[in-house]
């Protein structure tokens, strides 16, 4: 497996590069232009642009009432989460920790996901998770009601911007992570009759609490 990885990988380091003869871009236009790039303009974009996509958004004024939040959410059912050391939440283990799912449990049984956030997209109210270890995709995918621990610093003006974040840290653990997520609202579809439809690919409700 290895070999033949290698080989492929060698053919396609040799074959001849499109575009060879034409000089990158210098100053690429951001898809969605933003005058300010504050931080408080950016969470006033991020809360604008995430409620348009039917986010329900919580700015708790400190991190017990986070918790509290986090906790009123999670409902009756079984939850799936990221390690707690991905969440920007302190004390968030005792609270998920009689709610989990329990060994051997399908995570399909999970009724909520938990999550931290890599990035939050103030132009369009998207968020960036990566996974990897710890971080299970599943938990923002799977469960009918996904909540995310959004820290206001993460916040950045778009996708553009936070790649160039991640070109200027090194793309080490972009190359170690096992996938990266945009997560733009709740999962709808429109395909069948052209009617709206809630949580048909994924959770229903996206609820992101700002810290």
């Amino acid at each position: 497996m290895t070999t033949s990885r290698e080989r492929i990988l060698s053919n396609l380091r040799a074959a001849r590069q499109p575009f060879a003869g034409i000089d990158p871009e210098g100053s690429p236009l951001p898809v969605v232009p933003q005058d300010d790039t504050s931080p408080g303009a950016l969470l006033g974009r991020f809360l604008a642009s995430a409620e348009k996509l039917a986010c329900q958004l919580y700015q708790p004024p400190s991190p017990q009432q986070a918790l509290d939040v986090v906790a009123g959410l999670l409902g009756e059912g079984p939850a799936l989460a990221w390690d707690v050391n991905h969440i920007p939440l302190p004390g968030l283990e005792e609270v998920l920790k009689p709610r989990m799912l329990r060994p051997g449990q399908p995570q399909s049984d999970a009724q909520i996901g938990i999550t931290g956030a890599d990035a939050a997209l103030a132009a369009t109210g998207s968020l960036v998770l990566v996974s990897g270890s710890g971080r299970p995709r599943a938990a923002s995918l799977l469960p009918p009601v996904h909540v995310a621990v959004l820290e206001r610093a993460r916040i950045v003006p778009d996708l553009e911007s936070w790649f160039a974040l991640q070109r200027q840290a090194g793309l080490d653990r972009w190359r170690a992570a096992s996938h990266a997520i945009v997560i733009s609202g709740p999962s709808r579809t429109a395909d069948i009759a052209m009617t709206l439809i809630m949580g048909m690919h994924g959770p229903a409700e996206l609820h992101i609490v700002i810290v």
